[in-house]
């Protein structure tokens, strides 16, 4: 990725992922330690005033890293920041896509800043985030 193949708007990641299921919550609790039960308990995230369980936010981040990842050499990576903007429900199919924002100077290397986005098939954005990356 060369700043002279590149232009402001470009897209340069865009990955699609499948549904996500009550097996993949439960192999990112046992993966990521994180237990919580407002993700794999029914019975729990009903009580909690939610009709079912969702993903944890980390798993939603964890494929926005991924898609980055796959477009883009990590070592030409220089920063990857997120937020977090809504749940991100069972069942949701997630497609991930980061465009090139502007170019920038960082610590003396000549970058791109990519501004990345999450959504589900609806069209609405579960995460935002911008990543920086050497040209």
């Amino acid at each position: 990725m060369s700043q002279a193949a590149l232009a402001v708007g470009d897209r340069v990641i865009h990955k699609e992922f499948p549904p996500i299921s009550r097996h993949k919550l439960a192999l990112y609790c046992g993966a990521s330690g994180d237990h919580n039960p407002i993700h794999v308990d029914l019975d729990f995230a009903k009580a909690a005033g939610y009709p079912d369980v969702f993903a944890h936010g980390m798993l939603v981040m964890a494929c926005l890293g991924q898609a980055l990842t796959d477009a883009i050499p990590p070592p030409r990576l220089r920063a990857f920041s997120t937020r977090f903007v809504a749940i991100t429900r069972l069942g949701a199919r997630l497609t991930c896509e980061g465009h090139v924002a502007e170019f920038i100077e960082h610590n003396g290397e000549r970058c791109a800043k990519l501004a990345l986005t999450t959504k589900d098939e609806k069209g609405d954005v579960k995460l935002s985030g911008e990543a920086v990356v050497a040209i």
